[in-house]
């Protein structure tokens, strides 16, 4: 297959496989840029163009998804804050069509420790992208409640796609809308999305966290998540 009988998102899927496939039976360092090139019927001159290094290559369907990111933040008919909301939960989506994909990568990245390091660098691209959206939506809003959000969307978005990748079957877009719109209340937003927030009986719930003024992100993300367990 060539890059001209597929579209562009599609290819760099493909490619991304073909590169996993590999770290996976012959190990990352054992695996060779020509070995990928001629597993996804390209030129290794044509491999450096599209993906610059074995390592880029591991996560480069994550352009084409921050894209589709940039488009639903975009796109959305609501409130800022449900938009992000609604972004994460494509980033989720996009994992789980293909868990088997994810769970073959998480293998790979969790014994490169470079492949490690350069997971958190893309998983802040998308928290940059969120806090920058909100920023130009809601100009008028304190900054560290934007960040103070972002982080806790984010957290929970990644605790549950971790428990996904690990096989955990109550991991769904379902549970991860609800646990999205008691953040959402949790730290104030103006949810537009009240069906969201519904417990699986139907009932409305509510998530209240409360944190000093100046407290660091992260240290909000893991109340919001303690409140969220205890819920």
């Amino acid at each position: 297959m060539s890059v001209a009988d597929v579209d562009s998102a599609s290819f760099r899927m493909l490619v991304v496989a073909e590169s996993i496939r590999l770290f996976s039976e012959h190990g990352y360092e054992s695996t060779t840029v020509e070995q990928i090139a001629s597993a996804a019927g390209m030129s290794r001159r044509t491999f450096f163009r599209q993906f610059g290094s074995k390592e880029d290559v591991i996560f480069a369907d994550h352009e084409s998804l921050l894209a589709q990111v940039d488009e639903t933040l975009a796109s959305y008919d609501g409130d800022p804050w449900s938009a992000v909301c609604a972004a994460a939960e494509v980033v989720f989506s996009h994992f789980r069509r293909d868990r088997d994909l994810a769970v073959r990568r998480a293998q790979v990245v969790q014994e490169v420790p470079a492949l490690r390091d350069r997971e958190l660098v893309t998983t802040y691209r998308y928290q940059g992208a969120f806090e920058e959206f909100l920023r130009r939506r809601l100009p008028d809003e304190p900054p560290v409640r934007i960040v103070a959000y972002v982080a806790a969307i984010t957290g929970t978005h990644n605790y549950l796609l971790r428990q996904m990748i690990r096989g955990d079957t109550d991991a769904t877009l379902d549970r991860l809308r609800r646990e999205l719109a008691r953040v959402a209340v949790a730290l104030g937003a103006d949810v537009d999305r009240p069906e969201a927030a519904a417990g699986d009986d139907g009932s409305q719930q509510v998530t209240v966290v409360t944190y000093p003024a100046g407290t660091p992100p992260d240290e909000v993300a893991r109340r919001v998540a303690a409140q969220l367990r205890k819920s």
